[in-house]
C-alpha cells in the first residue's frame, strides 16, 4: 500500500469511531449512566456519561458508516484508492466501542482522582480507538484484520492524537468545550 492509500484507509475506516463522542456531546444530557453512584468517595463515571449521549453517539457512528458505504465507490474512484465498506457488525462495533472506550477512560480518570474534564494525556486521545477496535474485532474480526493492517493501524495511532488535539482546540475556541483537551 502506498502512503495515500494507507492514510485514506485509516481515516475512512475510523470515521464511524471518530464521530460518536462528538455526537454524544451535542445530544447528551439526561440520566447519567452511573446513576449518581460513588465508589471510594468519587463518582463512578460522572454526569458527562449519559445514556442519551451513548445512544446518540452510537447511532451517529452507525449512520455515518451507512452513508460512507453509499459514497465509498465514487470516493475511492476519485482518490484512486481501494473502497472501504462497513459491514453492519463492524459499524456497530466501531461506534459503540468508541463510546465504551470513552466511558472506560472516565472510570479510570475518576479512580485516579481526576475530575470531569481534567486532562489525562494518552488516555484522552486513544481510549475510544482501543474500544472501537476491540468491539469491532469481537463483532467482525475478519473485517478488522483485513482493514486495519499494520501500516493502517500505525497511522491511526499517530494521526488520532493529532486530530484530537486540533479538533478539541477548535471546539474550545468556538465555545463548544470548556477546556481545550
Amino acid at each position: 500500500m502506498d502512503l495515500v492509500t494507507v492514510v485514506t484507509t485509516a481515516l475512512w475506516a475510523m470515521l464511524p469511531a471518530y464521530v460518536p463522542n462528538n455526537a454524544a456531546v451535542l445530544a447528551g444530557g439526561g440520566r447519567p449512566i452511573d446513576g449518581g453512584r460513588t465508589w471510594g468517595g468519587r463518582r463512578v463515571l460522572g454526569d458527562g456519561k449519559t445514556w442519551r449521549g451513548t445512544g446518540a453517539g452510537t447511532a451517529a457512528g452507525v449512520a455515518l458508516a451507512l452513508v460512507l458505504n453509499a459514497a465509498s465507490g465514487p470516493v475511492a474512484d476519485l482518490l484512486g484508492v481501494p473502497a472501504v465498506e462497513f459491514p453492519l457488525a463492524a459499524a456497530v462495533g466501531l461506534a459503540l466501542g468508541a463510546m465504551v472506550g470513552d466511558i472506560g477512560a472516565s472510570f479510570v480518570k475518576r479512580r485516579s482522582g481526576r475530575e470531569r474534564g481534567a486532562p489525562f494525556p494518552g488516555l484522552d486521545q486513544l481510549d475510544f480507538v482501543v474500544g472501537a477496535l476491540a468491539f469491532a474485532a469481537v463483532l467482525d474480526f475478519e473485517w478488522v484484520t483485513a482493514t486495519f493492517t499494520a501500516p493502517v493501524l500505525a497511522t491511526v495511532l499517530i494521526v488520532t492524537p493529532l486530530l484530537h488535539v486540533v479538533t478539541n482546540g477548535i471546539a474550545y475556541l468556538i465555545g463548544a468545550k470548556d477546556e481545550p483537551w
